[in-house]
């Protein structure tokens, strides 16, 4: 590696497992409130099953959704050499596919896995940003595609709903206990009220804060791949920029208290820049490129046609 990151590798794995631990923890105590044992077998099945439903969904279902159509190479040609070449780096076998999204926020997504996915760009994101802050884009959700992230956030997305499915069911079977506590012949559970009431909240932040690792994770790869995380950190600059737009006017003053990062599916942004910041400096001066680039206005030559969902849900669209 031509900068030190394999510490920050190690750390974030670990955080990762830690995180992930902790959803199976909380998923286990109200399963096992609920009936013993076999309730937290039940659970977990559960998460097997709904995992393996998951990846038999194709990507295009998140495509039809999206309004997206299908990038040609000759419609983006300086995009997918981008995209080639990243592969190539992630050792990634499958074809390169672009798919363009006629929306005016700025917004890049990866659907699908290694095999068959993936990456989707706004109209937005391909106006506001330049060919080296889009190689950086594209890097980044490049990461989210090689290490199946979709699928990861997904299991953790349904580890917290069976959570708060089955801290239902227990409240209810503690409702319907409540005429016993009344009566004397039962004591309050107050511990399993506290448990069951805590649970789907703290596994709601464990999968915020697992999708924040997946973040930063997926910044050190991008920036691993196209060896110039300064591309990237001045990509975050430039949705740091629109963010505060919006957030200017939802929030008193644009500034959001200290905690509310704790509800975001991404880090903050400066925190984000820093890193990068902190790889740009220890990375080695880079040799000239012996084929620069020459970068037209917009990286896409002609706009596809959106596809409806019928024509994304009947099939896969040919190249």
């Amino acid at each position: 590696m031509p900068y030190p990151v394999a510490a920050q590798r190690l750390r974030n794995a670990l955080q990762h497992l830690l995180i992930l631990a902790g959803l199976a923890v909380l998923l286990a105590v109200p399963g096992y409130l609920l009936a013993g044992s076999f309730g937290v077998i039940w659970a977990f099945g559960l998460v097997v099953l709904t995992l393996y439903l998951g990846g038999r969904i194709p990507p295009r279902m998140a495509l039809a959704r999206a309004s997206a159509g299908r990038l040609h190479r000759h419609q983006a040609p300086e995009l997918y050499r981008v995209m080639d070449i990243l592969y190539r780096r992630a050792k990634l076998s499958s074809d390169t596919q672009l798919f363009f999204v006629p929306a005016t926020e700025l917004n890049a997504f990866a659907v699908g896995d290694a095999r068959e996915g993936g990456i989707a760009v706004t109209r937005g994101l391909l106006r506001a940003l330049s060919l080296r802050q889009l190689a950086g884009v594209l890097a980044h959700e490049v990461s989210h595609l090689r290490h199946g992230d979709t699928r990861v956030m997904s299991m953790a997305a349904t580890m917290t709903r069976l959570t708060l499915w089955c801290a239902v069911l227990v409240q209810l079977g503690l409702l319907l206990m409540l005429p016993m506590v009344v009566a004397g012949e039962l004591r309050m559970p107050w511990l399993e009220l506290l448990a069951v009431a805590v649970a789907p909240s703290a596994s709601t932040l464990l999968q915020l804060a697992l999708s924040r690792n997946r973040e930063y994770t997926a910044d050190l790869e991008a920036a691993a791949l196209t060896r110039d995380p300064q591309g990237l950190a001045e990509a975050l600059q430039v949705l740091e920029r629109h963010q505060g737009i919006w957030l200017s006017a939802l929030l008193p003053g644009g500034n959001p208290p200290g905690w509310f990062w704790l509800l975001q599916t991404h880090p903050p942004t400066e925190e984000r820049i820093r890193r990068l910041h902190d790889l740009a400096e220890r990375q080695p001066p880079r040799p000239p490129s012996p084929r620069p680039y020459r970068q037209r206005n917009e990286p896409v030559i002609d706009r596809p046609t959106p596809l409806s969902h019928r024509q994304w849900l009947s099939r896969w669209p040919r190249r």
